[in-house]
């Protein structure tokens, strides 16, 4: 059976091939710009709705814009096996966030129906539409709509033109009305499995092409004020100064110690401003964001403490105040644990000397949502020097390739245990 099935070379040509058919399409001239529910997510979901069918797939746009095909099994009633990621990107992105899991699924259906390969259980790719949480404050809408949480204030977001969420999805050609009956029955689901890019360099690192996930990181963002005193650059001496943006320096060095002494842990400072921002002022305020993930609860929790401990310490000793607020958090999201072996099965399956590395996931996935609803698993694929979010987002062919041989083997692989 397997022997029919397409080479890893073959399969990296054909998805190469498919990026290039789906990534016209761009809000941006130049650019890669996809958001959700804008002109180009449109044209790229009827793009991938053809591509579905052509792969043999009875396929739809539902109801919130997400695009789903479906191939029915061999046995009435077993619950469907899921391929998916998403289609929306973020400003200026990268060819393969989102983009290469969709593609891998269509182009596996395709493999297994050219091949004559029936299932036991029906098989189903899935393109996402609000991943990125770039258009609309929403991040995993549609995902969240197939795992029956999706809160219908949503729909009364807006973005920066003022566009309501719900009219931008009627204007889409969605219907707000039937996001509710998108929600997969419980049991209906016996595994999603979504193909990812590693937006990181570890796998590059080790020389791997493909990893398995162990874990959706979890997460906290805080926006952090240090309030000092303002004076004259050249007139305030050092010993009496209550300096807010050294003051807040020192706390990023903090959190940047924190988060390397637990494993697998990082922390980041991404934006900081001084006020008032001038060259001969002392600083008398200034604001930071902190974000910081790890890949257990219990060690985010202990972070968080020592961040807010540490934090006071530094702003008692500089003689400045502090305010930490949180406005994010979000618990780990551990991968299952039959469906990461079914993935290190289909990876021994290709008769390859991979390790089958595993590693944590330190940013969000549509597979995050859909473990509400059912078992879930990620394979991320090597990035060339570990870039993402950004147009020199690269891998090679060739790890495309393996990528997808992997995803038939452990279909596969699940159909031979469910006989």
């Amino acid at each position: 059976m397997t022997q029919m099935l397409p080479s890893a070379a073959v399969l990296g040509a054909r998805a190469f091939a498919a990026l290039a058919g789906l990534n016209r399409f761009s809000d941006e001239p130049g650019k890669l710009t996809r958001l959700y529910l804008s002109p180009a997510h449109r044209q790229a979901a009827e793009w991938v709705k053809g591509a579905m069918e052509v792969a043999g797939l009875n396929a739809a746009i539902d109801a919130a814009g997400s695009v789903q095909g479906r191939r029915e099994g061999t046995v009435p009633g077993a619950p469907a096996v899921l391929i998916g990621s998403h289609i929306d990107t973020v400003k200026d992105g990268g060819r393969f966030d989102g983009n290469l899991g969709v593609v891998a699924g269509i182009l596996a259906a395709q493999a297994l129906r050219d091949a004559g390969i029936s299932l036991p259980f029906p098989l189903e790719v899935v393109a996402f539409g609000d991943e990125e949480n770039v258009r609309f404050p929403t991040h995993l809408s549609t995902s969240e709509a197939l795992a029956g949480h999706y809160d219908p204030a949503w729909l009364e977001a807006r973005d920066s033109e003022g566009v309501k969420l719900g009219d931008a999805l009627q204007a889409f050609g969605g219907d707000p009305s039937g996001i509710a009956a998108l929600a997969r029955k419980p049991g209906s689901i016996q595994a999603y499995l979504e193909v990812h890019i590693e937006q990181g360099p570890v796998l590059e690192a080790e020389n791997e092409p493909v990893g398995i996930v162990t874990t959706i990181n979890a997460q906290s963002r805080a926006r952090v004020r240090v309030t000092g005193e303002a004076g004259h650059a050249g007139t305030v001496p050092m010993t009496l100064r209550r300096d807010a943006l050294t003051a807040a320096a020192e706390m990023a060095l903090a959190l940047e110690q924190i988060a390397s002494g637990h494993e697998l842990a990082v922390g980041t400072v991404g934006v900081l401003r001084p006020e008032p921002g001038a060259t001969n002022v002392v600083p008398g305020a200034a604001e930071f964001t902190i974000d910081f993930r790890a890949p257990k609860n219990e060690t985010l929790d202990a972070m968080e403490a020592a961040i807010a401990s540490r934090f006071a310490e530094i702003a008692e000793r500089r003689g400045v105040g502090l305010e930490i607020v949180p406005y994010a958090k979000a618990a780990a999201v551990p991968m299952d644990p039959k469906l990461q072996d079914a993935l290190a099965a289909g990876i021994a399956r290709t008769g390859s000397n991979l390790a089958g590395r595993r590693l944590p996931s330190g940013a969000g996935h549509d597979a995050m949502a859909i473990a509400a609803a059912a078992p879930v698993a990620m394979l991320f694929v090597r990035n060339e020097r570990g870039i993402s979010h950004s147009p020199l987002e690269n891998m090679s062919e060739a790890d495309a390739g393996i990528a997808i041989r992997v995803l038939l083997e452990t279909i596969l692989e699940l159909a031979g245990s469910s006989k």
